[in-house]
């Protein structure tokens, strides 16, 4: 007669089921007292044996026993659902949007203690022949961090992830500005549109679209102080935006920025229109003090302003391919018409929120020119008012 094994020992049985021999062992209690039970399978004998000596030497050498069962997919969605905490809603959609549609399907299945760093290697790869690099970058952060999570919950002992290099994708989409014609054709067309001042805004100031959908009336100064000494110009400020908590990207964002004239136009005609839109939405309006908002005063959404903008970029008739076009790319325009005109690239910087000169040069570079001429009425002389004051 066989020698019963001691406690602890675990033990070894036939599955009439799976037919395979089942390796099982006890390795702990969960908070309810409950057994924590890892199994492991071999189609002979020797082979779970040899997989239950492996859970017991990782228990004796202090080490958690993977979950053999454990897949990718599991990993995957342990960490959407838990790892996730105080992101906004848009960086849950976008992370849940990218697991969903290059994680899963191609690595879901794969049992994650199985998992390799070629198998890792190769996937990427797979990912890099159709996507940009930054995109592959941030699919490797992801995968990475869904493995950190799991080992964490003593799913798997190492992250294979880490150990992998971020190749080289497809070069993304590249930004472009509107030269002086066509800034001048797009704000032409916009007058008749409810975004009118948004794109005076973006244009003229440079602000981010995130902060544009986030300003308040109260941030805005329409009249200054043009007598007082020292004068006061009109401004507006930029402290708020619709990222989480709604701070701005960074400290330097935080800006008071002076309004050409025509901005001041604009954001007063754009004030009574909203005053007519309120009266006429009556007990639907919503009180929040935004700038920019719906037929129902709420917050603008991204979409709504990309399809809105689309619209006028189609009806400036200046040559221009509306689909190929997104608010943004009035904030590269705004850096590379002030460089063009000679405004020091340190002042551009300044004014768009950047903490220096180097984001500038690289990112937003169309038409930058090294020449160092101090002249801050640049936009009131490329775009004078059209229209009197209200």
């Amino acid at each position: 007669m066989a020698k019963r094994r001691s406690r602890g020992d675990g033990g070894l049985y036939w599955s009439e089921e799976r037919q395979r021999w089942i390796a099982s062992v006890t390795v702990g209690f969960d908070a309810r007292g409950k057994r924590i039970v890892r199994k492991a399978s071999g189609k002979t004998k020797t082979a779970a044996h040899a997989k239950l000596r492996e859970i017991l030497r990782d228990q004796e050498d202090g080490q958690p026993a993977e979950d053999t069962a454990y897949s990718v997919a599991d990993a995957a969605q342990s960490w959407l659902a838990y790892g996730l905490s105080g992101r906004s809603k848009s960086t849950v959609d976008n992370y849940r949007f990218q697991v969903e549609g290059h994680i899963l399907p191609r690595l879901g299945k794969r049992k994650l203690r199985e998992l390799s760093v070629e198998e890792v290697d190769k996937w990427l790869a797979d990912r890099a022949s159709v996507l940009s690099t930054r995109t592959v970058r941030l699919l490797h952060s992801l995968l990475s961090r869904i493995v950190k999570h799991a080992q964490a919950r003593d799913k798997v002992k190492r992250n294979v992830v880490s150990l992998c290099e971020i190749p080289t994708g497809l070069d993304g989409r590249p930004s472009k500005s509107l030269n002086l014609e066509q800034a001048r054709a797009v704000l032409k067309a916009s007058e008749k549109s409810p975004l009118h001042a948004y794109i005076v805004l973006s244009l003229l100031i440079g602000a981010r679209t995130e902060e544009l959908r986030a300003l308040r009336w109260d941030h805005v100064d329409l009249d200054g102080a043009v007598t007082a000494e020292p004068p006061v110009p009109r401004s507006i400020s930029v402290w708020r935006s619709v990222r989480e908590g709604g701070d701005t990207k960074t400290r330097k964002s935080r800006r008071t920025l002076a309004l050409p004239m025509r901005c001041v136009v604009a954001l007063r005609l754009h004030r009574i229109r909203q005053r007519r839109a309120k009266q006429i939405a009556a007990s639907s309006w919503q009180a929040t003090n935004l700038v920019f908002t719906s037929a129902v005063g709420t917050e603008l959404d991204s979409h709504n302003v990309r399809r809105e903008f689309r619209k006028v970029i189609k009806a400036a008739a200046c040559g221009l391919d509306p689909k190929e076009w997104t608010p943004r790319e009035l904030r590269h325009s705004f850096v590379s018409l002030m460089s063009d005109s000679g405004v020091p690239l340190e002042d551009i910087a300044r004014l768009v929120g950047h903490s220096g000169t180097r984001v500038t040069e690289l990112i937003y570079r169309h038409q930058i020119r090294p020449v160092l001429v101090d002249d801050s009425g640049t936009m009131d002389r490329l775009f004078p008012t059209q229209r009197r004051e209200p």
